[in-house]
């Protein structure tokens, strides 16, 4: 993979987390700067998405594809559907739904790390 864009992915996730857990115990709804570093994830993943692809399709390294492919496509929604979550439950919960994002997002990442490294 592409070892750069994985720390940046999981240090956004890991700041998106660590803002939606304060929100959350303060009682608030997610800010801008939540939702802007939500964003930030998404963005990164989805470059992960292109990168990902494109050595997929480029390796005959033995690699379980499906289940590569799987991780890579999952991770990319986790943000979207973490956010309309969010969204729609109006209280504390609804904030840490964020956090839960950003941890799941950090885990699949470094899933996807294991699956490429074999």
């Amino acid at each position: 993979m592409f070892p750069f864009l994985q720390v940046v992915v999981i240090v956004l996730a890991a700041v998106v987390a660590l803002l939606a857990v304060v929100a959350a115990l303060r009682d608030e709804q997610p800010g801008w700067s939540l939702v802007g570093t939500l964003a930030a994830v998404e963005l990164a993943l989805l470059v992960q998405l292109v990168i990902g692809l494109v050595q997929v399709a480029g390796t005959d390294r033995d690699l379980s594809t499906a289940t590569f492919l799987a991780y890579l496509i999952g991770v990319v929604l986790v943000p979207p559907i973490a956010f309309v979550w969010a969204a729609a439950e109006q209280t504390r919960w609804g904030t840490a739904v964020l956090a839960v994002g950003g941890v799941t997002v950090i885990v699949l990442v470094l899933r996807l790390e294991q699956i490429w490294a074999g």
